[in-house]
């Protein structure tokens, strides 16, 4: 691949991997820094795209546009919405769905954009099959997970909020960029795939989780990130 584009919502989210770059050059556009070098023997772009779907679609499309990106990574932390999902563990996403999209009032079902085919954004299989392989290698002492991945622009911290995006969407995480990144790269037919790593349970105890887990959650991710540059073949 020409390029791969790896997005992360926060500056911790991307540090690890900035750490390890090389031959780095610096772009500035829309707010965001995008760092681009050779990660892995791949050549990549990381960037910081900001907390939400809005910053998290910007990101993307300045991806695809500026710098040929062939494939986007989105790599970052999440809310865990399925028991057997532990702080820690690792979510690869199947597809992804906008929980907070609501236009029932037009005869549409909760989560779905109007007038758009897609209710949830199919993430690329070969990288799916390539994260779970390299993050059990890399990663042996957690779980990885694959499923649906829900977003919107809030914190989930409430236990009923929790209960209904799991009962609607049958998600196994909540974040809150992941389904937009999905959507633009969608769009621009490019493959992609969103990792996330667990830092909290989305219900009353994550305040508490959060600060604790969130460095050993970000720890997995960016190992996970750099194994899957490193098998993914030219």
């Amino acid at each position: 691949m020409r390029c791969i584009g790896i997005i992360g919502a926060m500056d911790e989210e991307v540090a690890g991997l900035k750490e390890y770059m090389q031959d780095v050059e610096i772009t500035r556009k829309a707010s965001m820094e995008f760092y681009a070098g050779t990660l892995e023997g791949k050549k990549v772009v990381v960037v910081r795209s900001g907390v939400g779907k809005v910053n998290a679609a910007v990101c993307t499309q300045i991806l695809v546009d500026e710098f040929q990106a062939e494939a986007v990574i989105n790599t970052g932390i999440a809310g865990s919405l399925n028991n057997d999902i532990n702080i820690g563990d690792i979510v690869l996403s199947t597809d992804l769905v906008h929980h907070d999209m609501d236009a029932v009032g037009f005869g549409y079902p909760k989560g779905q954009i109007p007038r758009m085919e897609e209710f949830s954004f199919q993430s690329d299989q070969v990288l799916r099959k390539l994260a779970a392989e390299a993050c059990r290698e890399v990663n042996p002492d957690i779980q990885v997970f694959e499923g649906r991945i829900a977003s919107g622009d809030q914190f989930i911290a409430d236990q009923d909020v929790k209960d209904f995006i799991v009962k609607e969407f049958s998600a196994y995480a909540v974040e809150m960029e992941g389904a937009a990144i999905a959507q633009a790269a969608s769009l621009n037919h490019v493959p992609f795939l969103v990792i996330r790593a667990i830092s909290d349970k989305a219900d009353g105890s994550a305040h508490v989780d959060y600060p604790a887990f969130e460095k050993l959650a970000i720890e997995h991710s960016v190992k996970l990130t750099k194994k899957i540059l490193k098998e993914l073949q030219d």
